[in-house]
């Protein structure tokens, strides 16, 4: 039994795992001691050692053992729980490592001035006063010699100068840039200059142990305020309006310069004296300048963003007048984000000083990731910059030409600023050292950041693929609709008669394919988010083909709408912006959709038909149309002159340019239709454009009029002659006169007048 019970646990444990090192290395002993006896396994046991090690376990440690490992399994399998009580473990002590820092801190502080003249006082005994004053003095020296440097190297790029001096205008942004180009490679140059030498000087003169401190101070408070200094003036132009890359107020331009600089010389400042006195055996604990710096360095930039709030939000509103209301929502509380931003930097750092992640904040990782989100709207300005450079003309005119420009632009910076995104994302991944493969070192197990960049991933590919997928396709639906002269916003589409020219069959199905494509997108990102995340997208999927099935039987007419609309866009029944009759029904094709369509009365009303419920469709706008007009001469006109006048109205119609381009034949007569009651019917005809033809009856109708006219032709009315002899009418009565006037009214079909009619 004892054999078996052995094989059982042996059994056990190899189903449940190996045992844990420390289990391994020491397991309760047997015998009477068990209670303080532990058997030891040596790291490089056999398998029959290990084997007779267990034989000598007794029930209760098979026992213990046993439950050792089902308790080590059900941890495993709770490792949501466990991460979590991390989770919550994490945030306790961070939030109490802030608050003891902050204490400290502020205890700390009245000692400040003492400690720190302590280390003023450390680095003197070091050098003796000789030797400090040597030290002084040979930085002084390296610093005159940069600043001579820098000196000369305005001399020789003079000319160069000069010309940026000579600049008035801003012609376009490769201009500007190819400006603003040379005078960064001036400003480049001259600290080039400056560090060559002043580096060079101090080597030559220092010791070793003085070098690292001097480079130190050049780099950190004079190379890095001159750095931000060349980048501001290349961004916001400060004193040269008509090169500022970034759009804003002049005087905010001069102000923001100034501050830049002074807050990049703090943070050099606060880099260099934590140096200092780190080389001067003051520990950064005791002292606790660098958490008042860092808050002073925080709140500065918390303050420019305040006062600047008006200017930054004008920099990221950019000179485009028609904004969305998202864009001027976004520029408006982008100084308040950076506030918020510098409060949230301010509890990060000290989360990270409180848990001794000193290696995370030592360089100045969190002003850097500050600089990129101070940035953003210069980064937005070149994307805009960018997009209006690359982005060809406006083709065409009127108002579809400048909708599809101003849309294909807005699409290009939309997709621009997603890539910018992604890419200041990863750059501050690596400026603090983030692994995104394991991020379980911080606390936040593994899986989940790992499901969680991997759903970011997601959405940001889903998002540009919108993106790009709509931007191809109004790219694609404008240029058809401005090739062909479409105007759907015009005032009066077909002469204000309807039976306009409609657009092209792909204009037409663009926008479904569109819609189709974006739906698509948005379904699978989704879906695969979801998976991602760990959500089971299997009986979504099945679902969604019940719910689809049950459609199909519980909605046949919906099924039938859709089939139907299909056949008519394979058949190129209508087109958006044609004219059809659908059943009497009368209107403009304006919108097309999966189920139905919306015809536009040329009176306005809006009539929505489902493509099940269309019978024929009369459509009068493909290829072209014939207008057939009716004059009625009287009998005894000339309808060889008739003709003549006809012909020659059409021959001048043809040479007007503005008529020329639409007639397909010219205006001509038909002779003679039918001869009626009042006079001779004559027809003419012409062919023409669809939506043309009624400006065109407009412009014929006046000509023959005005031909007519010159020719002595009248129109041809109906009238009724009563013939009296003279020497009855004096002898008629009034009563006689009216019933004679009421007999010739409707003689004439016409109702009899009031009174009756004066000689």
């Amino acid at each position: 039994m004892a054999l078996v019970r052995v094989l059982g646990v042996l059994a056990v444990v190899c189903l449940l795992g190996p045992a844990p090192a420390s289990l391994a290395q020491t397991l309760p002993g047997t015998g009477s001691d068990a209670a303080t006896e532990t058997l030891r396994i040596p790291d490089d046991a056999s398998p029959e050692l290990i084997r007779d090690l267990v034989s000598r376990l007794s029930d209760q440690q098979v026992r213990e053992l046993l439950l050792y490992r089902l308790d080590a399994q059900a941890i495993k399998r709770n490792g949501v729980e466990e991460s979590h009580t991390d989770f919550v473990a994490f945030v306790e002590s961070a939030a109490t490592g802030v608050a003891g820092s902050v204490f400290d801190a502020v205890q700390r502080l009245p000692n400040l001035v003492k400690a720190q003249s302590a280390t003023f006082a450390a680095f003197y005994d070091k050098r003796g006063g000789a030797g400090t004053a040597t030290f002084l003095a040979q930085l002084f020296i390296a610093l005159t010699a940069g600043a001579v440097a820098v000196w000369a190297m305005h001399r020789v790029t003079n000319r160069w100068r000069d010309s940026l001096a000579s600049v008035t205008g801003q012609e376009n942004l490769r201009e500007t840039l190819r400006f603003l180009g040379r005078r960064l490679f001036i400003d480049v140059s001259s600290l080039a200059a400056l560090l060559i030498v002043t580096v060079s000087l101090v080597r030559m003169m220092m010791s070793e142990s003085d070098l690292p401190f001097a480079r130190m101070v050049v780099f950190n408070l004079v190379a890095l305020p001159m750095a931000m200094a060349a980048m501001s003036r290349v961004l916001i132009a400060p004193y040269r309006p008509h090169l500022r890359l970034v759009h804003t107020d002049d005087d905010t331009a001069r102000r923001l310069h100034r501050h830049q600089i002074l807050w990049v010389l703090l943070i050099g400042f606060q880099i260099a004296i934590l140096d200092f006195n780190a080389r001067n055996g003051a520990a950064l604990g005791e002292l606790r300048l660098g958490f008042w710096l860092n808050m002073a360095t925080l709140a500065y930039l918390g303050f420019m963003a305040y006062h600047f709030r008006e200017g930054l939000s004008l920099m990221l509103r950019g000179p485009d007048a028609n904004v969305t209301p998202a864009e001027a929502w976004v520029a408006k509380a982008y100084p308040y984000a950076l506030m918020i931003a510098c409060g949230l930097t301010w509890l990060l750092v000290e989360i990270l000083v409180s848990q001794e992640l000193f290696h995370l904040v030592i360089n100045g990782q969190h002003y850097l990731t500050l600089l990129l989100l101070a940035m953003a709207p210069a980064m937005d300005t070149l994307i805009r910059g960018l997009v209006r450079h690359l982005v060809s003309e406006m083709k065409g005119e009127g108002v579809v030409a400048e909708a599809a420009y101003t849309a294909t632009k807005r699409s290009y910076i939309r997709i621009g600023r997603a890539i910018v995104f992604g890419l200041v994302v990863i750059a501050i991944g690596q400026i603090w050292e983030i692994d995104f493969a394991n991020l379980a070192s911080a606390g936040f197990g593994a899986r989940a950041a790992g499901r969680l960049l991997e759903v970011l991933a997601i959405l940001g590919a889903g998002y540009l693929a919108y993106e790009v997928v709509t931007l191809l396709v109004n790219r694609k639906l404008a240029d058809e609709q401005t090739a062909l002269g479409v105007d759907m916003h015009s005032e009066e589409p077909g002469g204000g008669e309807g039976g306009g020219l409609g657009g092209s069959r792909l204009s037409t199905v663009l926008p479904l394919v569109r819609w189709a494509l974006q739906s698509a997108i948005i379904v699978i990102t989704v879906l695969l988010a979801l998976g991602n995340i760990g959500i089971d997208i299997t009986p979504l999927l099945a679902g969604a083909g019940i719910i689809g099935l049950a459609i199909g039987f519980g909605a046949q007419k919906l099924v039938a709408d859709v089939v139907s609309g299909i056949f008519f866009l394979i058949d190129d029944a209508f087109r958006t912006g044609e004219y059809v009759d659908i059943d009497g029904t009368l209107g403009t094709v304006e919108k097309i959709s999966i189920r139905s369509l919306q015809l536009r009365h040329h009176r306005g009303p809006v009539h929505t038909i489902p493509f099940g419920e269309i019978p024929k469709i009369t459509n009068y706008s493909r290829d072209w149309v014939i207008m057939k007009m009716r004059f009625t001469v009287p009998f005894d006109t000339d309808l060889t002159k008739v003709k003549k006048i006809f012909k020659k109205i059409g021959a001048d119609l043809m040479q007007v340019p503005e008529f020329a381009d639409d007639l397909l034949q010219p205006f001509k007569s038909q002779g003679v239709l039918e001869v009626g009651d009042v006079g001779i019917v004559v027809r003419g005809k012409f062919m023409a454009k669809p939506g043309t033809q009624f400006t065109l009856r407009k412009e014929i109708y006046s000509r023959v009029q005005k031909a007519f006219e010159e020719n002595g032709i009248e129109f041809a009315r109906r009238e009724v002659r009563v013939r009296l002899d003279s020497d009855e009418a004096p002898s008629l009565t009034p009563d006689q006169q009216q019933a004679i006037a009421a007999a010739a009214a409707e003689a004439a079909g016409q109702t009899a007048p009031a009174e009756a009619p004066q000689k």
